[in-house]
């Protein structure tokens, strides 16, 4: 009878702590769990996430979690759920990608944690309204000398063209000059480990490196490209102003806030934050604004309107020849809008109430910019590249249409979004002004790029595959920034 009395108490209580339990996980959004310990439906999402996410939607409502490789992901994507990711400090950003910084780049995360506010703060004043004409110069130069580079006459995928643009200007610009090689074999190499390490960029940052062999061999040679060049970028200084560039003040931070063996790892992400997604929108505003006649035909009157028809001499750009071309600035935004990242993701640190539901600490919040983008009731007609939607936009105080997140919000906003979004100008700028008789023929690809922000979005059907014959320098567009890293993204690119 005494051993009973006890053993009745422990069951009743276990019983109390379950319906307690019971009841707390009823104010939990509906759970995908699957059926697979630890991997729930990773394999499932995994295949196809957006697609996942936007059933998962229909069936489950506004907010709903899925667990998958040990994490619970809890999507919102409705106005309450959206606000409480922007806005709430119940959810935080570092938290939420210190893991990913770590895999991916070798970052330690105490390090991380320590520099990312300092070195966000830094690219936000480098690349801030003040400091945008120190920009201007080099890149119409890069474009130049990239332009000169292609020769007279051509053919080539319009995917292979942008890259071999974007590539040596951005880093040449955002670097050193001398950074990026002029051998061909090597240009060759550092374009295969480059694209190797960005289209994998999702696995690294969740799996073991001894799975991604030829991912870990391009991490590898860059970290060690890095290393060795790192003294030299760091001596060599602007012969205008002195001005450090954005990886030199960076590594500046790094190596007086830690310690030098940290700088190649930072170097490795700066870099991949100014690429990763400058060839996908690059290709894809190409390729939407070439695929709309009428579009093509306002944006190069646009151009002649502000430099004149195309001559011999290099046109001179300003600040004030780029605030007229709006058209410009529309169709980037536009295109950014439509290829925007699949997901972002905040760390719940306290648990915070959406919709009547509790989401623990713990979870990752996640939103998926891909999906609210093609929301009717913020987008009308979301599937439509109109560019003249952005006329509501005030671009002037840096303002979006609403419920437009690729460049993030809150506190970590993207730091380059004004130069990204600026920007677009000088670089549509630089094909009027190259009066050269280049004729290629471009073609795309029967599918494109895709952005490598997050989850990359399925592909959409592309502009019918058709051969332009066009003047090379009809074209030159640029960039946006990634919303959700700790570097600035810039496109630069010309058709």
């Amino acid at each position: 009878m005494e051993l009973i009395f006890p053993t009745v108490i422990i069951i009743l209580g276990c019983l109390v702590l379950f319906l307690l339990l019971q009841r707390k996980n009823l104010r939990r959004p509906p759970c995908i769990r699957g059926w697979i310990p630890w991997i729930g439906v990773g394999f499932e999402f995994g295949k196809a996430p957006l697609e996942f996410i936007e059933k998962a939607r229909i069936k489950y409502g506004p907010i709903f979690t899925v667990f998958a490789m040990g994490n619970r992901m809890t999507f919102v994507t409705e106005e309450e759920g959206i606000n409480v990711f922007l806005k709430s400090k119940k959810v935080d950003f570092e938290l939420a990608v210190q893991n990913i910084v770590y895999h991916t780049a070798s970052i330690p995360k105490n390090v991380f944690l320590a520099l990312h506010e300092k070195l966000y703060i830094m690219l936000k004043g480098k690349m801030g309204t003040v400091n945008l004409h120190q920009f201007t110069g080099q890149l119409t130069e890069e474009l130049h000398e990239q332009l000169e580079n292609l020769g007279t006459h051509g053919t080539m995928d319009l995917n292979n063209l942008v890259r071999h643009l974007l590539y040596p200007v951005t880093v040449n610009t955002l670097f050193n000059k001398s950074w990026f090689p002029t051998n061909k074999k090597k240009i060759k190499e550092f374009h295969q480990y480059f694209q190797a390490y960005d289209e994998d960029f999702e696995y690294g940052s969740q799996l073991p490196e001894c799975l991604l062999r030829n991912w870990s061999k391009s991490k590898k040679w860059f970290l060690e490209l890095f290393e060795k060049n790192i003294p030299d970028i760091k001596a060599c200084k602007s012969a205008k102003d002195n001005s450090m560039t954005l990886l030199q003040a960076t590594l500046d931070i790094v190596e007086t806030e830690t310690s030098k063996e940290n700088s190649p790892k930072y170097g490795l992400l700066l870099l991949w934050a100014s690429l990763s997604n400058a060839v996908p929108v690059a290709f894809w505003t190409l390729a939407y604004v070439l695929s709309h006649p009428d579009i093509h035909k306002a944006v190069m009157e646009g151009i002649s309107s502000v430099f004149g028809t195309a001559g011999k001499d290099k046109i001179k750009v300003s600040e004030d020849d780029l605030e007229k071309l709006l058209l410009i600035k529309w169709c980037v935004l536009e295109t950014i809008r439509l290829k925007a990242p699949g997901v972002i993701t905040r760390k719940v640190v306290k648990p915070v109430e959406i919709l009547n539901y509790i989401i623990p600490s713990g979870d990752l919040l996640m939103l998926s910019p891909f999906w609210l983008h093609r929301n009717p009731k913020y987008f009308p007609e979301p599937e439509l590249f109109k560019p003249e939607r952005w006329k509501k936009a005030n671009l002037e105080k840096h303002s979006f249409l609403d419920c437009f997140v690729a460049f993030g919000s809150g506190k970590f906003q993207c730091p380059g979004r004004v130069l990204s979004i600026w920007w677009v100008s000088p670089s549509q700028k630089g094909n009027a002004e190259l009066n050269i008789n280049k004729e290629y023929d471009i073609c795309w690809a029967s599918q494109g790029p895709g952005p490598s922000a997050g989850v990359a979005p399925p592909h959409l059907a592309a502009p019918r595959p058709e051969l332009y014959k066009k003047t090379l320098l009809h074209f030159v567009l640029g960039l946006s920034s990634r919303t959700h890293s700790n570097g600035a993204c810039l496109w630069y690119l010309q058709q």
